[in-house]
């Protein structure tokens, strides 16, 4: 019988990581990767919504955006509005750990606004299901769509959240230097053998 070594019966703690520790450490390039495919194909959905109703003059109910106009019961639920949302917001929060400093600040103010605009889309969905609309409107209503229409009002809520992600993720890429170094992930762009983070 061989007998086991030191290495052998002590299992190393980075083999035994969960997934959330993964992508916020070696991960975490590749996880804000995806995360921002998915963010970037919803925005080209409200750019194209915007860009039917403010250039081409569609009316709002033929502005469906991209995928709308294949499938156009996609842009009325509110289902898939609030999955979106919450999507959103378990993407933002899983990724958080892999951001130190000014870009945590950032990523979390993005956050904030998320789950804000979560709420929203929470009072959207359970007025269609129940059948009751708030304040008496003939359609589902948040509360901010009480004084801005609802397609600008997507628009506006998906920029307050999309900015402080983009600075976030731009001061996680490109750290001050009291920050380079504090990272457990290969974002940052500063590469050289003194600043580079350990995974």
């Amino acid at each position: 019988m061989v007998a086991s070594t030191k290495a052998d019966a002590v299992p190393s703690a980075v083999a035994h990581r969960g997934f959330v520790e993964k992508i916020n450490a070696e991960w975490h390039k590749s996880a804000l990767q995806v995360f921002m495919v998915v963010v970037l194909a919803h925005w080209a959905e409200h750019l194209a919504q915007a860009t039917q109703i403010y250039l081409l003059h569609w009316p709002i109910p033929a502005a469906r955006g991209v995928i709308g106009l294949w499938v156009p019961w996609v842009i009325k639920s509110e289902t898939l509005h609030y999955g979106y949302a919450v999507v959103m917001l378990i993407g933002i929060w899983m990724l958080r750990k892999g951001f130190q400093g000014r870009s945590h600040t950032w990523w979390m103010i993005a956050f904030g606004i998320q789950f804000w605009h979560h709420i929203e889309h929470l009072l959207l969905l359970g007025q269609a299901t129940l059948g009751r609309n708030l304040f008496g409107s003939p359609v589902p209503t948040s509360i901010i769509q009480l004084w801005i229409p609802r397609v600008e009002l997507h628009l506006f809520y998906n920029s307050i959240v999309f900015i402080p992600m983009v600075i976030g993720m731009y001061y996680h890429m490109f750290p001050p230097p009291e920050e380079e170094g504090t990272c457990a992930c290969t974002c940052a762009w500063k590469r050289d053998s003194a600043t580079a983070c350990s995974v």
